[in-house]
């Protein structure tokens, strides 16, 4: 499968809002949980990859690694990066954190999904 990236905005002319990318209190509470044993200045970074059962992938590191042109996310604490190549793909998606009987799990609701594999790790656009 091969994917093209459309052009992306000036990095100072990015927001949260605009993307309307947004990050639920349980996933931003669960962050906290995480973060809270790590060096100060550490936060959740979120980014796409290629590959995945349907042909892109989330993925999620605890870093202090900042990009000038990353987009940062702060809520109730909690700190979320993303960088410009992911950007386009989480466009209008939430970050949100669930807990039920089968596990608990960071989860990515995005439109711009046009499939997904059962787990929900991996979509197509």
């Amino acid at each position: 499968m091969e994917t093209s990236l459309a052009p992306t905005p000036a990095p100072d002319a990015l927001t949260a809002a605009e993307l309307d990318f947004t990050v639920t209190d349980a996933a931003a509470r669960r962050i906290c949980q995480i973060l809270s044993s790590e060096p100060d200045g550490t936060f959740l970074r979120l980014s796409v990859e290629g590959g995945g059962c349907s042909g892109f992938s989330y993925k999620y590191d605890v870093t202090t690694e900042q990009g000038e042109d990353d987009l940062v996310i702060e809520k109730e604490g909690a700190k979320v990066v993303v960088d410009r190549i992911s950007l386009d793909y989480i466009k209008g998606s939430q970050l949100d954190y669930k807990a039920d009987l089968m596990g608990s799990a960071f989860k990515i609701s995005n439109p711009q999904a046009t499939a997904k594999c059962g787990c929900g790790s991996s979509f197509a656009v």
